[in-house]
């Protein structure tokens, strides 16, 4: 497997291969130069960079602009910032117009840790999911991230990613290959059916390894892919689950939770389920990363004494 790699690296990384390919791609940054780490796309390509200070609402809407003037334009600075201060430039500008704008929302969920509540982003989300007309990602992994931005960058339309702010490793093989919608499939397991979206998918992973130190067996899904999702294929894996837990840095409503509780009910498939996240009205605990999902009960072992209850209880 490979090391741990920081999502805007890569992200920039993608941008320059952009660009040598022929790609007339323009990044715009609301004065978020270091949080997007963009200094080696400047060096390559000093004239490409817009900044337009601290004004969210004017980098979506230049975005939009350069969009419209035929650039694949893509925004990088952090996501509570860009949801939150842009929403209706977000809304109008980029998805009612469907212009070829790609939305990286750095530095998401709780990533800025002691910051606190102005700094998470715990309801990116349920927000993108309420706009119509833009695709919607959470990479978990650096090669599921790569995947995902370069697939975004080739397609026409606007495009919302999720991107962690630490550093994480690698949950795929070397073969694996991104499919818009697909829902990855980790481990197979009997007994509870464990569900993650982007880096909570590694407290996911722990959680099933501690599970099955102890005689459970735990299937496990990632849903990187939001909005494309294929719903029928994530009904076969509910069908044959006994009980189900979703896991996400962000609030239990309007996110994969959420989403999964929607399936479930619309499809009649009967599951009991826990979502693990945030809690409805609550906001992320303010401090480093471990201690905050600890607090919220989904660190892996928050997974694990859940998952453990719920099959009991089965």
């Amino acid at each position: 497997m490979a090391n741990a790699e920081h999502f805007a690296n890569i992200m920039v990384e993608r941008f320059i291969s952009a660009v040598e390919g022929g790609v007339d791609l323009v990044p715009v940054v609301a004065d978020s130069t270091s949080t997007a780490k963009i200094a080696p796309f400047i060096k390559a390509f000093p004239d490409r960079l817009v900044n337009v200070g601290i004004a969210e609402q004017a980098l979506v809407g230049t975005a939009a602009g350069l969009a419209l003037g035929g650039k694949v334009a893509v925004t990088c600075n952090a996501a509570p910032f860009l949801i939150s201060r842009a929403n209706e430039q977000v809304k109008v500008d980029v998805c009612y117009n469907n212009t070829n704008v790609k939305l990286f929302g750095l530095n998401s969920g709780a990533s800025y840790g002691p910051l606190a509540s102005t700094h998470h982003s715990i309801d990116d989300i349920s927000v993108m999911r309420g706009f119509g007309n833009i695709e919607v990602y959470a990479p978990a992994s650096p090669i599921q991230c790569r995947q995902i931005i370069d697939y975004a960058i080739n397609k026409q339309g606007p495009v919302y990613i999720r991107m962690d702010g630490k550093e994480l490793p690698e949950l795929f093989s070397d073969d694996y290959q991104f499919v818009p919608g697909k829902v990855d499939v980790l481990s197979e397991g009997d007994d509870v059916l464990l569900i993650g979206m982007g880096s909570a998918m590694h407290e996911v992973v722990d959680a099933a390894a501690l599970l099955r130190d102890q005689g459970v067996s735990p299937q496990v899904l990632c849903i990187s892919s939001i909005r494309p999702c294929d719903i029928n294929q994530l009904v076969k894996n509910l069908v044959t689950a006994k009980s189900v837990i979703t896991v996400e840095e962000h609030n239990v409503n309007g996110g994969i939770g959420a989403l999964v509780c929607e399936v479930i009910a619309e499809f009649g498939t009967g599951n009991r389920i826990r979502r693990l996240g945030i809690s409805d009205g609550g906001y992320a605990m303010a401090g480093d990363r471990k201690s905050m999902r600890a607090h919220h009960g989904f660190d892996a072992n928050g997974i694990a004494k859940t998952a453990l209850e719920m099959v009991k209880e089965n």
